[in-house]
């Protein structure tokens, strides 16, 4: 898809249409691909949480330089050199993907996972019965849809509205820079802490998100709105961690494909949604008023998951039964 991006734009026939199609088709391409790599992790690395920080962290570093990149491409040479370039990093990807060595699945798992794809009806049962008998699990999605419609679907294009507007795009890009700093920052507090209840740990990191919509919508400075993007940042990548780690640690091995395709299709999905009733609501409220009851219901999320038994008293897979 970015190399057809890239070729409309250096062929210098580029519709709205046509780019709608392809982030159509980017998306379900990522939905598809996203359940198969995450579930791997725990075939590649003793250490799940640490290899999910590492993670969290390299992606945060690749979201600060990005930008920056892209800018001098766009700069230097054109924009389609830059979806090029994009084109270029997914290929190096692929090629990484292809040189990984895997660990080899325990005999009873291939056994499943035979059966599950000679058929695909039982498949999608067997999956929906691991997913309903989690509480923490389907607990957790269902709240983040509420997460997703409420807070950060209207979040990323209100906040990108009223910085720009209010400060000029040099300011919006020192927001996201502090925004992805603090990712780092929560990526490397998730290696270092290790929680005995994961879950409860995340979600109470997650009270930091308040200070970014927050910021923005009291029309605070652009320091101000920095600090908070920064204190989001860090709570949502420390959440990131641990969420990812529970889901990998506390699911079989046989199932994690179809227990990430119901959290990306149960929580992630919902982002679109957020996206498109921001603008209606904003016109009807004002994207500052918006941006407060985002801040203020991020909290009363982060209540929802402490609420949940199930949620707040899981216990981290390799925690010792005497501390349990």
């Amino acid at each position: 898809t970015q190399s057809l991006a890239a070729g409309l734009f250096f062929a210098g026939h580029v519709v709205l249409w046509e780019l709608c199609v392809i982030g159509f088709v980017n998306g379900v391409a990522a939905a598809v691909f996203q359940p198969g790599v995450a579930s791997t992790l725990p075939r590649l690395a003793a250490d799940v949480q640490g290899a999910n920080a590492a993670i969290r962290i390299a992606e945060s570093a690749a979201q600060l330089a990005g930008p920056a990149l892209a800018g001098l491409l766009v700069g230097f040479a054109s924009p389609g050199g830059v979806f090029a370039a994009h084109a270029g990093t997914y290929a190096v990807s692929a090629l990484c993907l292809l040189l990984l060595r895997l660990r080899p699945l325990p005999p009873d798992t291939l056994v499943a996972t035979g059966r599950a794809l000679r058929d695909f009806r039982a498949d999608l049962v067997r999956g929906w019965r691991e997913f309903r008998s989690r509480t923490w699990l389907w607990a957790v999605i269902a709240i983040w849809c509420l997460y997703m419609i409420a807070v950060n679907g209207p979040v990323v294009p209100l906040v990108a509205t009223e910085v720009v507007q209010h400060h000029g795009a040099r300011a919006y890009g020192l927001v996201n820079s502090a925004l992805g700093a603090g990712t780092v920052i929560g990526g490397l507090l998730a290696l270092r802490l290790r929680p005995r209840r994961m879950l409860r740990a995340g979600a109470l990191s997650l009270c930091l998100y308040f200070t970014f919509p927050g910021a923005v919508g009291l029309g605070l400075g652009v320091p101000a709105m920095s600090a908070g993007a920064a204190l989001a940042g860090a709570g949502m990548s420390f959440w990131g961690v641990m969420w990812a780690t529970s889901v990998l640690t506390q699911v079989p091995p046989e199932t994690l494909n179809r227990i990430h395709a119901y959290d990306v299709a149960g929580s992630l999905a919902m982002m679109p949604v957020g996206q498109a009733l921001a603008g209606p609501a904003a016109v009807l409220l004002g994207a500052d008023r918006v941006l407060l009851v985002a801040a203020v219901i991020s909290l009363a999320v982060v209540a929802l998951l402490l609420a949940v038994p199930a949620i707040r008293d899981l216990v981290r897979a390799d925690a010792s039964p005497a501390l349990s």
